[in-house]
């Protein structure tokens, strides 16, 4: 039978890929322009937002933003080297997708590709004109320097499908993966940091991609059935007949695109000490905007929790960009058997 021998969660926001702090203020320009920033359920434009909250002037200097990016560099070397230790064979990588390939013709909550391989592609210079301030640099770090096809163990990946959907759930299957923003079927980048930061460009280990619907309504799951599909997960996967080493990997989080350190130190710590009632009972008001990423790491906290893992490491900080504290919060959490 196949089993879940660790896994790790990690944010994968776009300071984590551009060196502060000239990068990180070019995303502030973009907070500063947005009419909808999340924060505790409510939503602010950037004045209205710096008037609810106090001064995080002294978090955005340039001393602070190296030390920050200093250790979360570290932090992603360690997961890479986690990554190596473990063996995998197969790593099931939970993300969600910004519309980068599901678009309003369907959002399902909850899906599986099963084809055989997926294209990792690189972005071309008409695709990096057209994005927001500070995003093109960070961009660059989700995609490989030429055409790679990812191999998927499409096997393991329709035993996913058909095993939740005995469990409950309706995943839904895809084998083709639409043409998407981009037009060329490729991975998003939930998915593709995950190789290029982590595994390895040039890494071999297949992978399942599952896809959560985490940021656009009316389909996000619940934290209840986020945490659950992940209970479904695990069982799917350890009844798998195949003698595999299987990684889970959660990609995205924590809050953004507001930094909100009591929540997000809140859920780290239900992950260490596996308080499944905490994350099955995150408001969906919360999890909204980026932070909405929360339900990759969910899914995957119950599938660990059910495989036996414990959570073995954390590093944790908070990403501050502007003044009304708005950024990325990162985590990353790596889980072990108990």
């Amino acid at each position: 039978m196949a089993h879940i021998v660790g896994g790790f969660g990690t944010s994968h926001g776009p300071q984590l890929k551009v060196a502060p702090p000239d990068e990180w203020f070019e995303r502030g320009k973009a907070d500063r322009a947005n009419t909808a920033l999340r924060y505790q359920g409510k939503s602010y434009d950037y004045a209205a937002l710096k008037a609810v909250r106090k001064d995080f002037s002294h978090e955005i200097t340039g001393e602070k933003m190296a030390s920050r990016w200093d250790s979360v560099q570290s932090a992603l070397d360690e997961l890479g080297r986690f990554a190596a230790e473990q063996e995998y064979d197969v790593v099931v990588i939970v993300s969600s997708d910004h519309k980068e390939i599901f678009g309003d013709e369907l959002l399902p909550p909850f899906a599986v590709y099963w084809g055989e391989s997926v294209d990792h592609v690189p972005f071309d210079d008409d695709h990096l004109a057209a994005m927001s301030p500070g995003l093109a640099a960070a961009a660059l770090g989700d995609v490989p320097d030429r055409l790679i096809a990812r191999p998927v163990d499409s096997e393991l990946a329709a035993h996913i499908i058909d095993s939740t959907l005995t469990q409950g759930f309706d995943t839904a299957a895809s084998k083709q993966l639409p043409p998407g923003r981009y037009r060329n079927s490729g991975i998003p980048h939930g998915w593709g940091y995950i190789y290029q930061r982590i595994l390895g460009q040039e890494s071999t280990i297949p992978f399942v991609p599952v896809f959560v619907n985490t940021f656009w309504e009316p389909t996000p799951p619940s934290a209840k059935r986020s945490y659950d599909f992940g209970v479904a997960l695990a069982k799917a996967i350890e009844s798998y007949p195949k003698d595999i080493r299987v990684g889970v990997v959660a990609s995205g989080g924590l809050s953004h695109f507001v930094v909100d350190e009591e929540l997000d130190r809140d859920f780290l710590e239900a992950l260490e000490v596996h308080d499944a009632d905490y994350l099955r009972s995150i408001p969906a008001d919360i999890m909204t905007s980026g932070t909405s990423e929360l339900r990759n790491w969910i899914a995957v906290a119950g599938a660990a929790h059910t495989a036996g893992l414990d959570v073995d490491t954390v590093v944790y900080e908070p990403g501050y960009r502007t003044e009304a504290g708005s950024g990325n919060a990162f985590g990353f959490v790596t889980w072990a058997p108990a």
